[in-house]
């Protein structure tokens, strides 16, 4: 599991008395090519790994445990831990005023999103980002700048909270400034949905005209009463599903995600029918595993359920749903613990930065197949069925 943010060990400004100054909040796109042509290095930092000597001309540098002795004294320069060795070039970090630095984006991996928010108009019980109710529109203001140092090639970034179309407006100059500066960037938002119940704001979201945008919207049953026990908010699921018919009345793109857990397993095969037969237009289904992160510790006595325990209402989900011709995916679950008939629709899906195996994962000959585990699950307890493949 990798750090994203944390302290760094020092940010200098004059080598001579080592003393901490405090810096702004800015970001970085880090670089980490010496022959990077004298005007864009204006607008890149210059992440050093060795004691040589660096280039000049960047706006700052950012170092391992010692400044570079080469760089001169007046040049900002930050120091960082080796718990951030995984930085490179084409990332991109925030550096605050009292020595605190996020990995905002990293160019080597398939995972990257903006949290756009902590404020929330549900309260699910398994959140993995409790909802906050502060005012964090700075998050937006640094999500616009970021989209600007994020490379041009990147293939894909998503955005989440929280619930990030509670900024309205803000929202919506958001996607307008990532349609203009990745534009070859496919899209996907997380949001429950709500909002876009909503006629106007839905058709203002249509007409940003993304190339390459899906909205991941979770329905968590087929009675609206325990979709809004799962969310906390009465009334959420005819708001969410209002959404979703919104969204495709306007030909937008729309995933359906559902969360399996002791709340929501025994509905499944319900569910599946219930999508099949009322919303057969979204474009995708996901049904996904528990993080065992947020509310879900508060709350594990009512959400956790071995995934053994249900691998025959996932296989009846699944089976229903493709029968109608709809793509559906099983995300966040380990190989060895669903039906072979679930196969074709696995998919390695845990964000790098929070996978990892458990010990009995060790000599598993399916291991490169499998997406393991969040960090959080091998914490706090996972399946006692797995059944390493030998």
């Amino acid at each position: 599991m990798l750090t994203l943010s944390g302290r760094v060990i020092r940010i200098t400004e004059h080598r001579v008395n080592r003393q901490h100054v405090p810096a702004p909040r800015r970001q970085f796109s880090l670089c980490t090519n010496r022959d990077l042509p004298l005007p864009l290095r204006e607008s890149r930092a210059y992440l050093s790994r060795s004691t040589e000597p660096v280039p000049a001309g960047f706006t700052h540098y950012f170092a391992f445990n010692h400044r570079p002795p080469s760089l001169e004294d007046n040049v900002p320069c930050t120091l960082l831990g080796e718990e951030f060795s995984y930085l490179a070039d084409g990332d991109v970090v925030s550096l605050t005023d009292d020595g605190r630095i996020r990995a905002l984006f990293r160019a080597a991996s398939e995972h990257n999103s903006i949290l756009l928010t902590e404020q929330c108009n549900n309260y699910c019980l398994m959140c993995s980002q409790p909802p906050k109710k502060v005012d964090d529109r700075w998050l937006l203001d640094e999500a616009m700048e970021t989209v600007r140092l994020i490379p041009r090639n990147t293939r894909s970034l998503g955005i989440t909270g929280g619930e990030p179309t509670l900024f309205g407006k803000g929202f919506l100059d958001l996607l307008h400034q990532i349609k203009n500066w990745l534009p070859r960037t496919s899209l996907h938002i997380l949001s429950n949905g709500r909002t876009f119940s909503d006629v106007a704001f839905a058709e203002q979201y249509a007409g940003v005209q993304h190339p390459d945008v899906m909205v991941g919207i979770p329905v968590y049953s087929a009675d609206p009463a325990r979709h809004d026990y799962v969310v906390q908010a009465d009334g959420a699921f005819d708001e969410t599903i209002r959404g979703i018919l919104n969204l495709k009345r306007l030909s937008q793109k729309v995933e359906i995600r559902v969360v399996v857990h002791k709340q929501t397993y025994e509905g499944l095969p319900a569910l599946a029918e219930f999508i099949a037969r009322n919303l057969l237009f979204v474009d995708h289904v996901a049904l996904m595993g528990l993080e065992m992160t947020g509310f879900t510790r508060a709350n594990l006595d009512a959400l956790w359920i071995d995934p053994a325990d249900y691998k025959g209402e996932l296989s009846m989900a699944v089976r229903v749903l493709k029968s109608y011709g709809l793509r559906v995916s099983v995300y966040n679950h380990q190989l060895c613990l669903v039906n072979p008939d679930v196969e074709p629709a696995y998919v390695k899906s845990i964000s790098d930065w929070k996978n990892e195996y458990a010990p009995e994962c060790g000599p598993c000959t399916r291991r490169a197949e499998c997406g393991g585990f969040f960090a959080s699950g091998i914490e706090h307890g996972y399946s006692k069925s797995l059944q390493p493949f030998i």
